[in-house]
């Protein structure tokens, strides 16, 4: 029953002229995205760009920027493994991923995969989080910039499932304020990687700050275990 549907892949858009062909030839409208990884205060923050122009240089060269980052991480992740014993990590992680995006997702995937853990969050918990022999911090760019090219590139920015951020209501309403004031357009407000409880106030919150409201399934796969296409909760009224 979807009418509408983006594709907003983490730091590229390699995958959008595939994904437009295919939904006009399913007769569903198409509107081409990307999720970009940036940093606010030293908090990971998700910025979703949707509309956007992906021939835009400003834009495709941010992302460059990013997976660079991305594929060093690869590389050091796995040099980490097999210091602890475990090799191959990375080549197993690039043939699960399909592509060069490659993250700690695949990573974990991976570990499971060939026996090392029972599931992504006891890699995570043994070998990926923060604090674990294979954790490689993160070095994103700043959340001002990730708007900044999505507003070069024609798009409307929005932040992705601000429910999963841990942050106090204060510190919220000062994220999405210094978002607004550096040109960012929306809030994620009805997410399937986010409680269905947030919507209201993060409603509530996109009224008083005159921000656009958006809902997208955060949709990763079958296996990820976030809302099914098609079977997310509807915008607060």
């Amino acid at each position: 029953g979807v009418r509408l549907m983006a594709l907003t892949d983490h730091d590229n858009t390699a995958g959008i002229a595939t994904a437009a062909a295919e939904a006009g030839r399913l007769g569903i409208d198409f509107l081409p995205g990307v999720e970009v990884s940036s940093e606010w205060n030293g908090i990971g923050i998700h910025i979703v760009g949707l509309g956007i122009d992906i021939r835009n240089p400003e834009l495709q060269a941010g992302l460059d920027r990013i997976m660079e980052f991305r594929d060093w991480r690869a590389a050091e992740i796995s040099r980490l493994l097999d210091s602890a014993g475990i090799p191959g990590a990375e080549a197993g992680a690039r043939e699960l991923a399909g592509s060069r995006m490659v993250g700690r997702t695949h990573f974990a995937r991976w570990l499971k995969d060939s026996g090392h853990c029972r599931d992504n969050g006891e890699a995570f918990q043994r070998w990926l989080g923060r604090g674990q022999v294979a954790y490689v911090p993160s070095d994103w760019i700043p959340m001002r910039d990730a708007v900044s090219w999505i507003r070069q590139a024609g798009g409307i920015a929005v932040v992705a499932h601000p429910g999963r951020y841990k942050l106090s209501a204060e510190r919220l309403r000062e994220l999405f304020e210094e978002f607004r004031d550096a040109g960012g357009g929306a809030i994620e407000v009805s997410s399937g990687s986010q409680a269905a409880a947030d919507r209201e106030h993060l409603g509530k919150l996109a009224r008083q700050l005159n921000l656009a409201a958006s809902l997208g399934s955060d949709f990763h796969g079958p296996e990820i275990g976030h809302a099914e296409i098609g079977q997310l909760a509807p915008l607060p009224v």
